[in-house]
């Protein structure tokens, strides 16, 4: 009896670079928003920092505060809000991607999906504005 060997088929695995993501404009963007989280988690860090100074005392906090206005520290953290800001617009564009959506039986509009988040985003900006201005 004749002797069979199974056969193998190597597996196609085509060359990747390992800047993919620069290649198209959404793979950028699609990277851009997945390490916009690592900014999301420092800011949660930052504010609990805060916290734990503010509830340290006045000369901890006082600490706290210069180190926030340390030039490197207000670039770090301008570039932080830039991919913040990223990150929730981009969510909020998501949310009527996965929400089912419908109004008298039919589809919505995706604005109408994302338009509440925009007006709570919008309305807590407005109410802290006027808190930090004084006027509240």
């Amino acid at each position: 009896m004749a002797q069979y060997t199974q056969f193998q088929p190597k597996a196609y695995r085509p060359r990747m670079s390992a800047y993919w993501y620069l290649d198209q404009w959404h793979y950028l963007r699609y990277a851009l928003r997945e390490s916009s989280s690592f900014f999301v988690a420092y800011f949660c860090v930052l504010t609990l920092v805060q916290l734990a100074a503010l509830g340290a005392g006045a000369g901890r906090y006082a600490h706290f505060e210069a180190l926030m206005r340390c030039p490197l520290m207000i670039i770090i953290n301008a570039v932080a809000l830039a991919f913040f800001l990223l990150h929730s617009i981009t969510w909020f564009n998501l949310v009527p991607r996965v929400a089912m959506r419908q109004m008298l039986g039919r589809p919505t509009p995706d604005m109408v999906s994302s338009a509440p988040n925009y007006m709570v985003w919008f309305g807590a900006t407005v109410i802290l504005a006027l808190f930090f201005l004084g006027v509240l």
